[in-house]
């Protein structure tokens, strides 16, 4: 059985040689590059693979690096999805600060007052926090005339980008690369980005179009990352691995809401797409140079041991030539496989209520809660912050009891998932009802958002489990079924607030969110499972290919 190279020493760097390679770390990065910018880029790579291999390596020389380089590929793809999800919610703290809601609003009630039916508007709103900020919503007003109609669908614009990308995304993972796959994605949103003030001053229509191309950038970053950990993790560490990956999104919503909350309140809502796309610049560059596909392309960075411990753990021997053979995707099996399609109607199910808070919390907080732009961007980021640390804390907590075989695969998937989904259902119902108590509502709407993270140790990490040759295509395919929600939810929220942002109303939306739940919860844990599927290792000139399959690890229980 492979052993973690990291157990084999103690981390023990001496306090001198630390200092002294900190101490010099600036002045040894600091030089005059005179060569063109290809060989300033080896050259700068070479350094910063000394520095990290120094600060790994005790005196013996036989420590390694400062850690596995595993855990360095799962931290900086962590950072990737936290851009993305970054792009992905800017706009729904942004849109608050572009709309003239006052115009929105009187053209509303001038509509309402034609029809005679304004008496369900004044006894379903918060109306003393309505009067006391009337104020405040007035100096916060931007220049866009646009309903909740048209904002419904600048929200989902994004989504239908996001669906047409996943599957040649998942494909192109798995057989081009899935690092220039996320570098790609990344590199996308940012020029759309800094496009995107100039779109909306010209037309709506193309700031849309902005958003669709951040979309189909976006799409491709699930099954890349996908096609990372099956390549990189362990067996025993998929769990962990995926949840510090994927945990990712969370961090990345809690800093796009606070920084674009931030930057709406006092410089304007443009600098939203200016400073957060200029700053996605510096990933992209030590993605790039740190990180390769896989960790027998790994040349830098990497120890030996570490290499031997991941190939050794996931079965995987180097074919003729270095190069795999391309598997094609057993389509028939994988669609009448009643594992897969239980994660399909989990990621849809509990995707329709992730969407609903991710993209509609700001509007809940400002329209119906009357929070001002900057209690908004606190509020609605706080509950992301406590998802991240969830995630984080039950990934570990179930990883642990899975390797003291107290529960197996299967179960710690489906306790994942009961956490996502049955938590914010009880919340949801909660928030129906409180009314407009604003600190009950903030702390469900944080409660339901929190345990949310569980599904990203629960279904989201169940593709690799059951088919980690095809963990690319399954997330596509899962994802693609469950953006569905992206787009429709914006739509569906904006047709029953339009010219009635009330109580009533939301009620409404948060029913539909709760049915969808316990569909969720009864087909998941029905028929959800952590086992290696047959069909993962199929048959290559007649023969079963094990040398292509990454199987589970031998001795850790399905």
């Amino acid at each position: 059985m492979a052993r973690d190279p990291s157990e084999k020493c103690l981390w023990k760097v001496e306090a001198f040689r630390l200092t002294s390679v900190c101490f010099g770390a600036v002045q040894y990065l600091q030089s005059d590059f005179e060569l063109p910018l290809e060989s300033n880029l080896e050259k700068i790579q070479e350094k910063i693979l000394f520095l990290y291999m120094a600060m790994g390596n005790n005196s013996t020389g036989r420590c390694g690096p400062l850690f596995p380089v595993r855990y360095l590929m799962a931290i900086l793809g962590s950072i990737g999805l936290a851009i993305i999800y970054g792009f992905k919610v800017n706009v729904s703290v942004a849109i608050v600060a572009m709309v003239n809601h006052t115009a929105v609003r009187l053209s509303a009630m001038h509509n309402e007052l034609k029809r005679e039916n304004t008496n369900l508007m004044m006894t379903e709103i918060c109306q003393d926090d309505a009067i006391l900020n009337t104020t405040a919503s007035s100096t916060e007003d931007g220049p866009f005339i646009w309903n909740e109609p048209l904002q419904g669908l600048i929200l989902s614009a994004y989504f239908w980008g996001y669906m047409v990308s996943l599957l040649p995304g998942g494909r192109m993972s798995e057989l081009l690369s899935a690092k220039w796959v996320m570098n790609g994605s990344v590199l996308l949103n940012v020029a759309a980005s800094i496009l995107s003030p100039v779109a909306a001053d010209i037309h709506y229509s193309l700031f849309i179009i902005m958003r669709f191309i951040q979309g189909l950038g976006g799409g491709v970053t699930f099954p890349a990352m996908h096609v990372m950990i099956a390549k990189w993790a362990p067996p025993n560490e998929r769990s962990v691995l995926a949840s510090i990956v994927y945990a990712g999104t969370a961090l990345g919503t809690v800093i796009s809401i606070l920084l674009s909350g931030i930057l709406a309140a006092n410089l304007g809502w443009i600098w939203i797409f200016y400073i957060e796309g200029a700053l996605c610049l510096i990933w992209c560059i030590a993605w790039w140079l740190i990180i390769e596909d896989s960790p027998e392309e790994q040349m830098r960075f990497i120890s030996e041991e570490e290499k031997n411990y991941i190939m050794e753990s996931l079965g995987h021997t180097k074919s003729i030539g270095g190069h795999k053979e391309k598997l094609p995707v057993p389509w028939g099996q994988l669609l009448r496989s009643t594992p897969f399609l239980a994660i399909l109607i989990a990621h849809f199910c509990s995707n329709f209520g992730w969407y609903m808070l991710l993209i509609e919390l700001p509007t809940y907080m400002s329209q119906i809660l009357k929070f001002n732009m900057s209690s908004n961007a606190g509020l609605s980021a706080m509950p992301f912050l406590c998802m991240w640390i969830f995630t984080m804390t039950l990934s570990k907590v179930l990883a642990i009891m899975q390797n003291k075989n107290l529960i197996t695969v299967t179960i710690s998937r489906k306790i994942g998932t009961l956490f996502a989904s049955f938590v914010p259902m009880i919340c949801l119902i909660g928030v129906s009802y409180v009314g407009c108590n604003r600190a009950l509502a903030v702390m469900l709407m944080t409660i339901g958002v929190t345990c949310i993270g569980g599904m990203y140790c629960g279904f989201l990490s169940n593709h690799i489990d059951i088919a980690p040759n095809f963990a690319g295509t399954l997330v596509a395919i899962t994802n693609c079924i469950a953006t569905i929600p992206g787009f429709i939810v914006p739509i569906f929220v904006g047709k029953l607030t339009h010219g009635n942002q009330t109580l009533e109303a939301w009620r409404i939306i948060f029913f539909v969110t709760v049915g969808l739940y316990i569909i969720e919860i009864l087909v998941y844990c029905i028929f959800g499972s952590g086992e290696e599927q047959p069909w993962n290792k199929i048959n290559s000139s007649f023969k079963e290919v094990n040398d292509q399959t990454l199987p589970l690890k031998k001795n850790a229980r399905k």
